[in-house]
């Protein structure tokens, strides 16, 4: 299935029904008084995150969602049925925005978060709401709300614990397939990953974490060069990064020490948040280089870098070192748990129920 990361619909929630001014009409019932019911509410549309979506492909096509009107009050004390709602599955992880205003609307980042992203308009209020002492054939209604409209723009970002970032070919893929059991495209040439892909590693039989690979990133991709800036998104979610470096690079005129600043400098222009987040440096592909020369490749690397965080060396081809990494991520990651997200001011309730008819005669007008 095609991934897709983003898109943009239109959320129309239904109108609440009109109220009716009927009377109430009978044999041997003279002046029977104002029977007309409440008309019913408007559709409302909610989006609800769901663990077996992960992608957000059917909002690609199917880009209007309209709910349907509240039915019209009747006579003989009769109120109008209320509109269905309609309920949108999205992956978990999807960020909604209203596109006119730029507001966030929901962040559904758990399974079965809910939130309401159209309102339904309430029914109109029938002629039996307005008798009074003085007025005893009410002859007003009113009609029924308008639902809302909203140009929503859907943005998945993937959740995972770890994201690996670096040049195209810096040996990402082959890592995770190393350290999970997550199979991504290896190949030797560049961009062979095109969509991000997730991984769990498991380091023990109560602990495992998440590993997120996104396509390589390239210098400029902060301008939109390359792929790998269409899907930095997805490392926002991350708390810690792991920044591949291919130590042996094929290119005899590849400087790896630039190559790095180059990935820092990106994560920088996109970003600034995501600069800040914790970053690992993983010096990949040993195998390439003669035993008896790998400790003072590395040290000379990390000292033309000025590199004073973690640092772990590796051959993701053959798993060397990868033990090691996977075990420091995850002593990590249980030093640093992630914090309780907060709820999103447009969040739902799970279980949705229309108004209390005794609250909606609290508003009617009084008269008398």
């Amino acid at each position: 299935m095609k991934f897709v990361d983003e898109a943009t619909i239109e959320a129309i929630a239904g109108d609440g029904g009109n109220g009716a001014a009927t009377f109430r009409r009978e044999k041997y019932v003279p002046r029977g008084g104002p029977d007309g019911g409440d008309g019913g509410r408007g559709g409302s549309i909610y989006a609800t995150a769901d663990r077996n979506i992960n992608t957000l492909v059917d909002y690609r096509y199917a880009r209007i969602f309209r709910a349907k009107r509240g039915e019209n009050g009747h006579g003989a004390d009769r109120y109008g049925r209320g509109a269905d709602d309609i309920v949108l599955r999205m992956p978990v992880g999807t960020v909604i925005t209203d596109a006119a205003t730029g507001e966030r609307i929901a962040d559904l980042d758990h399974d079965g978060a809910r939130a309401l992203v159209a309102k339904g308009g309430r029914g109109g209020l029938g002629n039996l709401h307005f008798k009074s002492s003085t007025n005893r054939a009410p002859r007003q209604s009113t009609p029924g709300e308008k639902g809302e409209t909203r140009i929503l723009h859907l943005e998945l970002k993937v959740l995972a614990d770890v994201g690996l970032l670096g040049l195209p070919n810096a040996g990402k893929s082959t890592l995770i397939r190393a350290i999970s059991a997550a199979r991504p495209k290896v190949a030797d040439y560049p961009f062979t990953t095109l969509a991000p892909q997730l991984g769990v590693v498991r380091t023990s039989e109560a602990k495992s974490f998440v590993v997120a690979d996104i396509p390589g990133l390239i210098e400029g991709a902060a301008e939109g060069a390359g792929l790998g800036h269409q899907f930095l998104r997805h490392l926002q979610r991350t708390r810690l990064l792991l920044h591949v470096v291919d130590l042996a690079p094929h290119d005899p005129d590849a400087d790896p020490v630039h190559d790095a600043r180059a990935i820092a400098k990106e994560l920088h222009d996109y970003d600034s948040q995501l600069a800040a987040k914790p970053r690992w440096l993983v010096l990949n592909k040993l195998d390439l280089i003669a035993e008896d020369e790998r400790v003072a490749r590395c040290e000379a690397f990390v000292r033309a870098l000025q590199w004073d965080g973690p640092m772990f060396a590796i051959s993701a081809i053959d798993g060397g070192g990868c033990r090691a990494l996977t075990y420091a991520v995850q002593d990590w990651l249980d030093e640093h748990p992630a914090p309780t997200p907060e709820p999103s001011p447009n969040q739902a309730p799970e279980v949705v129920t229309p108004a209390p008819v005794r609250e909606r005669q609290r508003e009617a007008p009084d008269e008398s």
